[in-house]
């Protein structure tokens, strides 16, 4: 274990406590049951939301046990809907840095974590303006791949598609023209909409310049419109080609947004998003820090 004051980790495991009394298990998506002798949800609740073992939960709430790392703090602070302030605080508690607006460990508006809770058999993910995922469901990570793993530059969907040519075995080839020039409108957009001293978007479009002359011809085209509801067609490696319609909930800064994904009317999608359940996460390639 990292070497943690006593009282701070003392005072981290009473803090979940207090956390995890105030959430009712409806508010997460959970049934409620018959018979609960605690307030808020249950110690297993928690680890099973925030995808940790209940014993490991169990010390953390002790105050013993090893130090979180940035990504499960990220896990607990969304398992307990915690606010900004809230989540800031945890990260202190535990001696972890508090993670920049807009990194893949970024706080999600608990609201928006209420919708994602509620769409249980309709594939949804909340992501940045910079197409950094930060929570998806399980049918989303059945059909889009597993994508909490990337870190830095590559946490980015946007900067992968463009440096990355694995990236775009999602999309058909013949559709990858109309992406580029869509995600390049849509960057675009977003930086234009941060504060003029904000230096992560213009960060990534100037290593975006360096890395990729497509991207490079694409910005030289100043087109600017933000991405909200598509129509696309997506390859899933078992089920193949899936039309489903992408719609967007923005949040109120236009900083995140969260994405559904419904079957494309006049197509068979719908029997195919049915079988997502059964399928499982897919693979995709491999995250490295």
């Amino acid at each position: 274990m990292t070497d943690m004051g006593a009282a701070k980790y003392t005072e981290l495991g009473a803090f979940l406590r207090s956390r995890r009394a105030r959430i009712r298990p409806a508010d997460v998506g959970l049934p409620s049951g018959p018979r609960r002798r605690v307030p808020g949800l249950r110690r297993d609740e928690v680890a099973q939301l925030a995808g940790a073992s209940v014993d490991y939960y169990n010390e953390l709430e002790r105050g013993a046990g090893s130090q979180p790392s940035e990504q499960m703090i990220a896990a607990l602070a969304r398992a307990l809907r915690l606010t900004a302030d809230e989540r800031d605080y945890l990260y202190r508690l535990a001696d972890r840095p508090v993670p920049v607006p807009g990194s893949a460990a970024s706080h999600v508006h608990p609201g928006m974590l209420d919708l994602l809770s509620r769409l249980t058999s309709t594939p949804a993910q909340v992501i940045t303006d910079l197409h950094v995922t930060l929570v998806q469901n399980p049918p989303a990570v059945a059909l889009l791949g597993d994508q909490s793993g990337f870190r830095g530059p590559r946490a980015s969907f946007v900067h992968r598609w463009f440096t990355e040519p694995d990236a775009r075995r999602l999309y058909p080839e013949a559709d990858h023209e109309g992406q580029s020039r869509a995600f390049v409108a849509d960057l675009r957009a977003a930086a234009a909409r941060r504060h003029a001293k904000d230096t992560e978007a213009g960060a990534m479009i100037d290593s975006l310049l360096a890395a990729s002359p497509e991207f490079a011809a694409l910005w030289a085209d100043h087109d600017v419109a933000f991405r909200r509801n598509d129509r696309k067609r997506l390859v899933h490696p078992v089920l193949g080609l899936i039309e489903v319609d992408c719609l967007n909930l923005f949040s109120e800064d236009g900083r995140q947004r969260l994405l559904w994904f419904t079957p494309a009317v006049g197509t068979d999608s719908a029997g195919a998003l049915d079988l997502l359940s059964v399928l499982g996460t897919q693979q995709i390639s491999e995250p490295t820090p």
